[in-house]
């Protein structure tokens, strides 16, 4: 695996999409274009983001332009990125009364897709995004909008566990099997970890439209389908003293998915980021 700023330099380029302002059930509540760029200053030493966001303009007439610029020349502790150029950076630690959130960033054949997660204060979700950006010159098409048919089946996957405190990743298998239990009901069993002594999790999902509630632990969870081949999953509330975790997921083609999961403790301490590259096997 490449150092943290090799990796990082794989979201190089310009990037042209836009920012969607999404309700905790997907509904699209603003969507605004925009372009960023990342260009690489001194031998790639440095790296100079700008972000150009073209709100519409109440009066009529040419968009409003909003401008970010920032350079970097080292990476922050709340951000881990993947040698592919995936990454997650979010809270390192969550503390009562205050924002939390997380943003995922996904890279796959000259595309990429971006999850923004942020809780208020009070714990509950306040601003649910969605970015989508590709590179013009390659012209690659988005994917469909995720569905629950699009997500059946017996899933085989590699996953790699990074850690905040920078100790040697971990790796193993997963498999992911879902099925329908009723028409308003998703079955889903997860196992993964050791060979010899595999880790089982199984749990069920009521099926509303595009938005699955995973309701049935201590710290209910739900999963909203989007457009592009994204989801996330996002806890209904966030509380402290409880563990919790983000995950979101890009379903690149019909039978390979990327899932990222961040994961934090009881403590509200942010332990560890997991990327999770699967096939289907079977239907």
């Amino acid at each position: 695996m490449g150092s943290q700023w090799e990796n990082f330099l794989q979201n190089m380029g310009e990037w042209h999409g836009s920012f969607t302002q999404l309700s905790a059930r997907g509904e699209v509540i603003q969507d605004t274009p925009s372009i960023i760029s990342l260009e690489g200053l001194n031998d790639n030493k440095t790296v100079r983001l700008k972000l150009q966001r073209f709100s519409p303009n109440p009066s009529g007439g040419e968009p409003e332009v909003s401008e970010l610029v920032r350079e970097y020349q080292n990476l922050g502790r709340d951000i881990l990125f993947f040698e592919d150029g995936d990454f997650c950076q979010g809270s390192i630690q969550l503390a009562p009364y205050s924002e939390f959130g997380a943003e995922f960033g996904f890279i796959y054949n000259y595309r990429r897709l971006r999850f923004v997660q942020l809780y208020n204060t009070d714990g509950h979700l306040s601003k649910l995004t969605l970015i989508r950006e590709k590179q013009l010159d390659k012209n690659i098409p988005e994917r469909p909008p995720l569905t629950v048919d699009a997500l059946l089946g017996e899933w085989e996957g590699e996953a790699v566990t990074m850690y905040p405190d920078s100790r040697n990743p971990d790796s193993y298998s997963t498999n992911l099997q879902l099925h329908l239990d009723a028409a308003d009901r998703l079955m889903q069993k997860i196992t993964f970890g050791d060979s010899l002594n595999p880790q089982i999790i199984a749990s069920s999902a009521r099926i509303d439209g595009s938005v699955l509630y995973f309701n049935e632990g201590s710290a209910p969870m739900q999963v909203v389908l989007l457009p592009d081949g994204g989801s996330c999953t996002i806890p209904v509330k966030v509380e402290f003293r409880k563990p919790t975790f983000f995950e979101a997921g890009w379903l690149v083609e019909p039978n390979l998915r990327f899932r990222m999961m961040r994961s934090y403790n009881d403590r509200g301490e942010w332990i560890s980021l997991t990327l999770i590259k699967e096939r289907k096997i079977s239907h």
